[in-house]
Formats: C-alpha cells, sequence, structure tokens
C-alpha cells in the first residue's frame, strides 16, 4: 500500500531517524543504552518546556494516562479544581475527576473559542481551588488557549497549575518556570513525532512537593512517586519500560534541540499559516475563531456541496489522511494536523492532493491557488 501522509491531529508523520531508532534491536529496560538514552531524554524534555529543576517522567501509555496521573498527584481527597475548557479534552479531565470522585468545577467556553483570562479571575475570587487544569490547544476544536496570560493570574494564587500540552508541547512555547507552570503534560505522538505509547510529564519542584506531602492516591501505576527512582537511576525497577519508544523520544528531542526552540516555534506557527492561506485561496473556512487559532492543528469547514465522508475517503486516495469531527462538529468539518516535524515539501503535497480531491468531487476552484498561497508564506 502507498504510504500516506499522515495529517489528522495524531500521531503525526514520523521522522525516518525516529524510524530508525525504533528499529533497532531491543536492549535491556535496565542496560547501558537505556540507562543513557532515558536519562538524557529526561534532561532533554526539561529543557523543551523550559522547566531547570523539575522532574521529567516518560511512562509506557496514551495522553490519557499523563492526564490522569497530572491530576491524582496533585489533588487531594477533599481539595477541590477547577477545570477550564474550550472542549472535548477539557470535559475529559473533568470525566477523570468524576471517575475518582474528585471534587471539581467545569469552566467551559463556547466551542471555537476559550475560557478567557477575566473569567479565570472572576471564578478564583469566590472559590478555594487547589488545582487549576487548562488544555493548550483543544483537539477537538482547534482552540489555542491563553495559557501565559492564566499562568499570571494564577501567579497570585496557591493552586498548582496543570497544563495538558499533548497537542502543544514541542511545537508551541509553554515556559513552566518564567510563567509559573506546575505541570506540563503532554504525549509522544503529536509535536514528538513519535508513535503512541508514551505518557509525557514534567512536575515543577512545588508540584512534586505535593505529591510527597499527599499521604496516598488512589492509584499504583499511576502513582508518580513510584516512578521516580526510576527516572533517577533507570537501574532500578518497578515496571518494565516501553524500550524501543523510549529510545525513539530520545531520537525526538534531539531532533528539537539540534533545530532550535525558537525556530520550531517559528516554523509551526509558519506551517499553519501556509495552509491556511492554502485552504482559503480553495474556498475554505475554519471552524475555530481567528484569535484562538493553533500552530498544529486547524479544523476547517466545509464548503457547501462537499460532504465529509465522500471528501475524506478521496482525500485518503489522493494520499492524504485527515481526520473527521467530533461531538457536534461531527459531519461538518475535517481536522487537520500540522505538526512535529512536517515539512515545506509534505505541505504542498497535501495542497496538491487536495486540489485533486476538490476536482475528483467537482468542486470548483482555481488550479493550483493552493499552493500559490502557501508558497508565498513559506517561500521555498
Amino acid at each position: 500500500m502507498r504510504e500516506k501522509l499522515l495529517l489528522i491531529p495524531g500521531p503525526s508523520p514520523v521522522h525516518p531517524r525516529i524510524i530508525h531508532s525504533l528499529a533497532q534491536p531491543t536492549v535491556s529496560h535496565v542496560g547501558p543504552e537505556m540507562v543513557e538514552e532515558l536519562g538524557q531524554a529526561l534532561e532533554n524534555l526539561k529543557r523543551i518546556v523550559f522547566c531547570e529543576k523539575g522532574e521529567a517522567f516518560l511512562i509506557a501509555g496514551a495522553g490519557t494516562l499523563a492526564m490522569e496521573m497530572a491530576i491524582l498527584n496533585t489533588l487531594a481527597s477533599g481539595e477541590k479544581a477547577l477545570i477550564l475548557s474550550q472542549g472535548y479534552f477539557g470535559n475529559r479531565m473533568a470525566e477523570i475527576c468524576r471517575s475518582f470522585g474528585l471534587d471539581h468545577d467545569l469552566l467551559e467556553s463556547p466551542w471555537g473559542t476559550a475560557v478567557l483570562p477575566d473569567e479565570l479571575d472572576r471564578r478564583l475570587m469566590n472559590n478555594d481551588y487547589k488545582v487549576v487544569v487548562a488544555t493548550h490547544v483543544d483537539t477537538a476544536t482547534g482552540t489555542c488557549a491563553p495559557v501565559h496570560e492564566y499562568a499570571e493570574i494564577l501567579k497570585k494564587q496557591e493552586a498548582i497549575f496543570i497544563l495538558d500540552g499533548v497537542c502543544a508541547t514541542g511545537g508551541i512555547e509553554e515556559r513552566m518556570d518564567d510563567w509559573g507552570i506546575d505541570v506540563v503534560l503532554t504525549a509522544a505522538q503529536k509535536c514528538f513525532g513519535v508513535p503512541p505509547g508514551l505518557a509525557v510529564l514534567v512536575l515543577s519542584e512545588r508540584a512534586l512537593a505535593k505529591r510527597k506531602a499527599m499521604p496516598r492516591i488512589p492509584a499504583y501505576y499511576s502513582d508518580l512517586l513510584r516512578w521516580l527512582p526510576i527516572m533517577k537511576d533507570p537501574t532500578k525497577y518497578f515496571s518494565t519500560p516501553c524500550v524501543n519508544e523510549v529510545r525513539a523520544f530520545y531520537e525526538s528531542t534531539l531532533i528539537i534541540l539540534e533545530e532550535g526552540l525558537e525556530e520550531r516555534f517559528g516554523r509551526h506557527s509558519r506551517t499553519a499559516r501556509a495552509l491556511r492561506s492554502g485552504l482559503e485561496a480553495l474556498g475554505f473556512t475554519f471552524f475555530t475563531q481567528k484569535e484562538f487559532l493553533a500552530a498544529t492543528l486547524s479544523v476547517v469547514n466545509y464548503p457547501p456541496g462537499v460532504e465529509d465522508k465522500r471528501f475524506r475517503s478521496s482525500y485518503y486516495e489522493s494520499g492524504v489522511v485527515v481526520a473527521g469531527g467530533l461531538a457536534e462538529t461531527a459531519g461538518r468539518v475535517f481536522r487537520m494536523g500540522h505538526m512535529g516535524n512536517l515539512s515545506s515539501s509534505q505541505v504542498y503535497f497535501a495542497l496538491d492532493a487536495l486540489e485533486q480531491t476538490l476536482k475528483t468531487i467537482g468542486y470548483g476552484f482555481e488550479q493550483g491557488s493552493g499552493r500559490r498561497a502557501a508558497r508565498a508564506i513559506l517561500g521555498d
């Protein structure tokens, strides 16, 4: 089968260097190769989120596991959390809280927008929240939250600030120390460009101290204090890590740091603008309000006459995989990821394939307009 360009909201395309890492023979989970590369991966991860003194964790599992671990290890029984939601995955954090009987309030925005800083400020005035959770980019709505502004407000509070960076970390700036973020949680398959399989967390010293002050939590595998000795010394054993995945993640951090963080954040922004310019030239519009557009993902409205399943099936045959809408957006939009190690040539391929798709389904457009619009931004 001809390889397809994977432009869903994750997994993202996997760089050949990362594929090569995955293809290496499996080594001992306590052997010297694993000890070296896990240790370096953790240090590199902290650099990527601008955290100097905190602790990083790489654990076999999905981003949902990282969400669960973040809340269970910082919210004690009898305390209350505030969850800021701009879509499907903010609501998922509330579901996790309900599953464990953890007290919480949910502050939601309409889909396509984010909770505004003033709304957060007002909610904090009359409530004693010990944890505040925000999703940086919700993969259902394409909404990028004003995280830095949230953090500035929370500096006046004692609450632990948890940031769900699943669709942002490694592609959009997240400065833990400077901004005052206590936990960044993410997963391997989005901006890091590694196949799914790792739950990824970084905790500040304050967040880790909070966990140590909690006598127990309703978890075993998800208890970060069981994993902490292994992260400090991978020759110790708690539960067998996914060796090849960790080594691939290490390679991904090298790729990120070799590119340079500011350069990588800038490239994500340019790629997003180029793809959106190409899509607009072909007659598409966007579900997310302009001020909340994310650099990692676009949620694209269908123009009149374009049917969801036929469009995505034809686009697949043209060589590109995109995702359908979730919940209230199902059938109305497609979701296009543009994160990780996506190249300019892949952007142009995606737009050329889109024109072929539109031609196949009989939708009128100006031939070549998508590529021209993108080239005006990418310039190569």
